[in-house]
């Protein structure tokens, strides 16, 4: 069970999903569970049996995945993680909040093939050779390092350099402040030129379906959205995915989880998760 936390972060980083990164890891015991104890004391190393096993899992599942979106209402966003504190008591639940798993990177991740996400994440993230990873990929150690090395161009090309933390805080803290006002000019400010929000409702939530580009149409979109919402709306800046960003919160309950990627001064992207079910690690 020591290797529970482990496998948590690897599969979450895979699916983008808590939710079926923890059903994941469950059906992986399940199958260490159904050996004898003679099976299991005949593997030698249980740590990696337990990751070939759930990274294969996942392989199946993303192949899976990629059906599935193409009938998803709207765009599909990973699943937004607060604060492991705030969400989860158990520690070897935890996720840990470092670069592999902001928004940004996990937006990359998913449009990569099933394979190079998994030999990506396995060799860069969590550091498995290449012979380990073609075990559980199922291909070629050489093919799993061309598979990494395709994965890792696309990281460098799709990731602008990030500012640090405190500086990205007070950005969202503007936006925050200039949004409640309905300050478009602020807003605008504040937004890349070539900004996109991407907002993720699932069919379950009313939202924008198709990306607002450009950052002046996003503050006014945005400023409009303020104006609909009134009094009902509140917002609270927040840890997500290890960045900063916002929560808001409507009758009560939490209704949207905002990530950002700002590169500079300026907002680069917005990501707007309304689907209740993405929500559930905010509201337990």
């Amino acid at each position: 069970m020591s290797e529970r936390r482990q496998l948590i972060n690897f599969t979450y980083r895979l699916l983008g999903s808590l939710t079926d990164a923890e059903d994941v890891v469950q059906e992986t015991y399940a199958r260490w569970y159904a050996m004898s104890a003679a099976e299991q004391q005949a593997i030698e190393r249980p740590g990696a049996w337990l990751t070939t096993v759930a990274g294969r899992i996942c392989l199946n599942l993303l192949g899976s995945a990629r059906a599935r979106r193409e009938t998803y209402v709207g765009d599909w966003i990973p699943e937004p993680l607060p604060e492991p504190a705030e969400s989860i008591t158990d520690p070897a639940d935890r996720i840990t909040l470092d670069e592999s798993v902001t928004m940004a990177f996990l937006v990359v991740l998913e449009a990569m093939t099933p394979a190079e996400r998994v030999a990506f994440v396995l060799h860069d993230v969590f550091r498995y050779p290449f012979g380990e990873v073609a075990e559980i990929v199922g291909r070629t150690p050489a093919a799993c390092r061309q598979l990494a090395s395709s994965a890792r161009r696309r990281v460098r090309t799709a990731q602008a350099p990030a500012a640090p933390s405190t500086e990205q805080a007070g950005i969202v803290r503007r936006f925050r402040t200039a949004w409640e006002a309905k300050d478009i000019d602020a807003l605008i400010g504040l937004l890349d030129p070539d900004a996109t929000a991407t907002a993720d409702g699932g069919g379950r939530a009313v939202t924008h379906l198709e990306p607002i580009v450009g950052g002046e149409r996003i503050a006014r979109a945005y400023a409009e959205i303020a104006r609909l919402a009134g009094d009902r709306t509140t917002f609270q800046e927040r840890t997500v995915n290890g960045r900063p960003g916002l929560v808001a919160w409507q009758d009560g309950a939490i209704a949207t989880v905002f990530a950002f990627e700002i590169a500079g001064e300026r907002i680069r992207r917005i990501w707007a998760v309304r689907n209740p079910e993405k929500l559930r690690p905010w509201r337990d």
